[in-house]
């Protein structure tokens, strides 16, 4: 499985606030933090399978994060707060996803992989 590159997209980095010189750079830090996690976990995978699985494990993390964000927005709003940061990490959680998604001999493992989940955990079309 090909290395995977990841990085945080410019135009979520130009809509935050000028006044801040913090949160770019550690939105930066952490996408180079899972990039280098997720690299040294398919390197040290036993096979593609495995790999796939750590990196659908991640994949479900950043949607959980990114619900939590979401369920945010709306609370900083009625707080009379900015949800300002809550929505860039929200949008960064949503574009890592897609950026992972995006890599094409790593997608269709993706997709094996939470096929092979559902059927494990039982799961069938004549249940949904």
């Amino acid at each position: 499985m090909d290395e995977i590159s990841l990085g945080v997209p410019e135009p979520l980095l130009d809509r935050l606030p000028d006044d801040d010189a913090v949160a770019g750079p550690d939105m930066q830090q952490a996408v180079a933090g899972w990039e280098r996690r997720l690299n040294q976990a398919i390197e040290e995978a036993d096979d593609e399978r495995e790999a796939a699985g750590i990196v659908l494990d991640a994949i479900d993390r950043f949607e959980d994060r990114h619900e939590t964000y979401d369920d945010l927005v709306p609370e900083l709003r009625a707080w009379g707060q900015s949800p300002i940061y809550a929505i860039a990490w929200r949008t960064l959680y949503a574009d890592v996803i897609a950026q992972l998604y995006e890599h094409d001999d790593l997608a269709d493992h993706l997709d094996r992989e939470r096929n092979q989940r559902l059927v494990e955990d039982g799961i069938r079309l004549r249940d949904l």
